[in-house]
């Protein structure tokens, strides 16, 4: 395993970057407890020129601020009140870039994990979808948003693990509808075939 480093994150083409976040491992090792999965979904949003991203338009509010700040962080939201959506952060300070993680393939800590969502045993809706994700990591946004991605207790890794160029598939993101046209921009790349990924888009 070696953990991705700070020119990882700093590049400017977040579309690139979230493609080749698919097939990397995230880790936390929160207390000393160790719980890790493969990415294998993933959203791009693509800053003040995105309709879809909390940055469009040049938005700043308390809650984005850690979007516009530096690269290799956690921003961590609140949706609906309930689930806390884990995306990264790319580029450069005052480009707000982020890369929502959609969905992991459990690698280790699962029975940790089955205990943070409450599951008696293991399928694919364990890490299937964004909140999931978090939820079984143990990631939250009151913790977690503005958390470094070099640190020892969060970070992504990659390993041997090579993504055939023919598993990756792309798609309009889901549950942008309010984006107009932006909504339809295939900014949502998983590994084909796999059972954790996420519900398709209508």
């Amino acid at each position: 395993m070696r953990k991705l480093g700070i020119d990882f994150y700093q590049r400017p083409n977040v579309l690139q970057i979230a493609k080749e976040l698919l097939g990397k491992v995230l880790v936390t090792k929160w207390d000393g407890i160790e719980t890790s999965g493969r990415i294998v979904e993933v959203e791009a949003y693509n800053g003040v020129n995105d309709k879809a991203s909390h940055a469009a338009g040049g938005r700043r509010t308390n809650r984005n601020e850690v979007m516009y700040g530096k690269s290799g962080v956690a921003y961590v939201y609140l949706c609906y009140g309930i689930h806390h959506l884990f995306n990264v952060v790319t580029n450069e300070r005052e480009t707000p870039h982020a890369i929502l993680i959609r969905a992991l393939e459990p690698i280790k800590g699962i029975d940790i994990m089955l205990q943070r969502t409450n599951k008696k045993q293991l399928d694919h809706t364990l890490t299937r979808g964004p909140g999931n994700v978090s939820k079984a990591l143990g990631i939250s946004f009151k913790h977690h948003t503005g958390h470094s991605l070099l640190s020892k207790d969060l970070f992504i890794t990659e390993d041997d693990f090579v993504l055939n160029k023919k598993n990756l598939a792309a798609s309009p993101r889901i549950g942008v509808d309010y984006a107009g046209e932006d909504a339809s921009l295939p900014y949502r790349f998983y590994i084909k075939g796999n059972p954790f990924v996420s519900g398709k888009p209508k």
